[in-house]
């Protein structure tokens, strides 16, 4: 697709010819680089993810996009692959990355909002509380997720499910315009006249299988207040509520997008005291529409007499915390699968395992989000990921600490084992943190378009990912090859060094 040659070198020649060239990297990057045994560099390889014990071969701190340039080819010189990380929510997959160079973008900070036109453009490294504060001075609002400091890239780039993702559908497909440097060097904007099938593929595909991401633009939208907010229980009431919510949920209109979840809170002074030390159930999601009509929908889970509601009509800049999602890293990690309906059955089973008596890890969450509406369905022009093949997200998670993560891993998979009866043996790849069958993120015209894309790009040699395309030549997968309904990993080789990566968001 672009100029240039993929670089195909032996694991041996590889570590021999990185051992030599590392000081080349120095330099590079204003933001710092920095290597094995340097006073910074444990500093420079943690990301928000606390459990996860990132140990690259150097860390690089670029400022633009002439800086990524010249890392990437640096990089490619010593035999190195590249890791671009934006804030390091889903770093879990990236694994050994003892060969590679760990790219951090968070000093790409730049933020540009076109009010008239409705366009945002932001660098690689932009959180999307940043985004929010400044698209909302202009009345406009972005399709963000639940947690302000996520970065932009990696969640536009994998797929977004927003606060009106029923009503607008997935985030990435929001996007108008990539930046990436290729696996050559060069500097490439696609969208739907440049590149038409790179952009395509990036829309869904994650931009780090096919080049590092340095900016993007997408669309706004003229949102300025939503009727959005909070119902809580305490969560031995949870199979009433769970019954409630999974049969209105089924039927409510797609301008209702909400999440329900099973909360641990520790007894420490940083909770706030309604929640301090207790086990709950939240309700919580947003409405686009007026307030009488916001009400008349919600009176049915009302009327299960929450002991807290907060639904009321807010800025819609708001609901970038409404789901009280941490803002500084934490030691957490999980898993997660999409789920068709929630007959009676599953919601027995769910509070089973996640609920007041299952026994679970003290600091357990369970969530499910609700999907379906405009998520369910194709849009015209979409990228790689057109449509999430589910009703409901499963996720299960809790805390990464010493003894404590083996028990919550456990405790993960117990949850969404649990529910594998109701799942539809798809995933959504932004929420995997190992690696998984990455065709169960497509429907398999866009697999086959996607893997064919991979091979046809310049890719960056980079580091293993949750999302790896094999070649498209490798055919469909068969049972002892890992990528079966229900394996937990992805053992087909890949090309030599050519492997590339979700951008962890």
């Amino acid at each position: 697709m672009f100029g240039g040659k993929l670089q195909v070198t032996t694991e041996n020649t590889r570590s021999a010819k990185a051992e030599r060239d590392l000081s080349s990297l120095r330099g590079l990057a204003s933001g710092g680089v920095h290597l094995r045994g340097d006073e910074d560099y444990d500093r420079a390889r943690t990301t928000w993810a606390l459990a996860v014990d990132l140990r690259p071969a150097a860390v690089a701190f670029p400022l633009n996009a002439e800086e990524v340039t010249a890392v990437v080819r640096a990089a490619a010189a010593a035999g190195l692959r590249v890791a671009p990380l934006g804030t390091g929510h889903n770093a879990h997959p990236l694994g050994d990355l003892s060969d590679s160079v760990l790219m951090r973008m968070s000093g790409m900070t730049g933020i540009t909002i076109d009010a008239d036109a409705r366009q945002a453009r932001v660098e690689a490294g932009v959180v999307w509380s940043s985004v929010v504060e400044a698209a909302g001075a202009h009345g406009l609002a972005a399709l963000h997720g639940s947690s302000p400091d996520a970065g932009v890239v990696g969640y536009l780039l994998g797929g977004g499910v927003s606060w009106y993702a029923r009503s607008l559908g997935l985030a990435t497909n929001s996007l108008t315009a990539v930046e990436l440097v290729t696996a050559d060097g060069s500097l490439v904007r696609v969208d739907a006249e440049h590149h038409p099938d790179l952009f395509w593929a990036v829309r869904g595909g994650g931009g780090a299988n096919f080049g590092v991401v340095t900016a993007i633009e997408f669309t706004l939208y003229p949102i300025e207040t939503a009727y959005a907010g909070m119902l809580v229980w305490d969560l031995r009431d949870a199979h009433q509520v769970l019954s409630r919510w999974a049969q209105w949920a089924a039927d409510a209109p797609d301008a209702v997008t909400t999440s329900y979840r099973h909360l641990h809170f520790p007894p420490i002074p940083e909770i706030p005291e309604p929640f301090r030390g207790r086990q709950l159930v939240v309700i919580d999601g947003a409405v686009l529409g007026d307030d009488a009509e916001a009400e008349r929908l919600l009176a049915p889970l009302r009327n299960l007499g929450p002991e807290m509601d907060t639904f009321a009509r807010v800025p819609a800049a708001s609901l970038i915390r409404m789901h009280m999602d941490p803002e500084q890293p934490v030691p957490g990690g999980g898993r997660s699968s999409l789920l068709d309906e929630l007959p009676p059955a599953a919601v027995d089973r769910l509070v089973e395992v996640a609920g007041a008596d299952s026994g679970n890890s003290l600091f357990l969450m369970a969530e499910l989000r609700q999907l379906g509406g405009a998520l369910g369905r194709p849009q015209p022009g979409a990228g790689a990921t057109a449509m999430l093949d589910g009703r409901f997200q499963l996720i299960a998670g809790g805390m990464m600490i010493g003894e404590l993560a083996k028990q919550t891993i456990a405790d993960c998979e117990r949850v969404v084992d649990a529910m594998a009866p109701y799942s539809r043996g798809r995933e959504y790849l932004n929420f995997q943190e190992e690696p998984v069958d990455p065709s169960t993120g497509y429907d398999a015209s866009a697999w086959e378009r996607l893997i064919h894309s991979a091979t046809r790009s310049t890719q960056v040699p980079s580091s293993r990912p949750t999302t790896k395309f094999p070649p498209a030549d490798s055919g469909p997968p068969s049972a002892d090859d890992g990528r079966t309904r229900g394996a937990r990993s992805w053992n087909r080789a890949p090309p030599l060094t050519v492997t590339s990566i979700r951008l962890a968001h």
